[in-house]
């Protein structure tokens, strides 16, 4: 099966409404999108797909969530709410790959929480075991 990335204007009409609307806090409120740092989304977006030597570096479904979590939730590409948009971003990419995400989306936060806290030095850990979890809480959506 295909794996398809999420475009621009996904994240922008679905994940981030969806943060908008599930996710948004007056403490805490998401900014609007076109607030967004230039580029540093984009390249979160399309990290999942890069290629050396006409290979996936990233190369199962799970492998690619867990980058496109990691760097939503690190690169802040917003001014705030980037743990909340990495969860809508996740939940999207396993929707729009015919999967599904067996965990609640308040406790994919809470992950996000600690991807946050993580050091730069343990990204490659942090990585394996986000690809672990992430094959272990998938399902396929009919």
């Amino acid at each position: 099966m295909t794996i398809r990335p999420l475009t621009l204007i996904e994240a922008e009409y679905i994940a981030h409404s969806l943060a908008l609307e599930l996710m948004n806090s007056d403490d805490e409120p998401i900014p609007p999108f076109s607030t967004r740092a230039p580029g540093k989304l984009e390249s979160c977006l399309a990290e999942p797909f890069q290629t050396f030597d006409d290979k996936y570096l990233h190369r199962t479904f799970a492998e690619r969530a867990a980058v496109l979590f990691y760097l939503v939730t690190k690169n802040r590409c917003f001014s705030n709410g980037n743990k909340r948009m990495a969860v809508t971003l996740t939940v999207l990419f396993f929707y729009i790959n015919r999967r599904w995400l067996s965990v609640d989306p308040l406790e994919l936060y809470k992950v996000a929480c600690h991807v946050a806290k993580s050091k730069p030095g343990e990204r490659q850990a942090v990585h394996k075991a986000f690809t672990a979890f992430f094959n272990t809480h998938q399902i396929p959506r009919t």
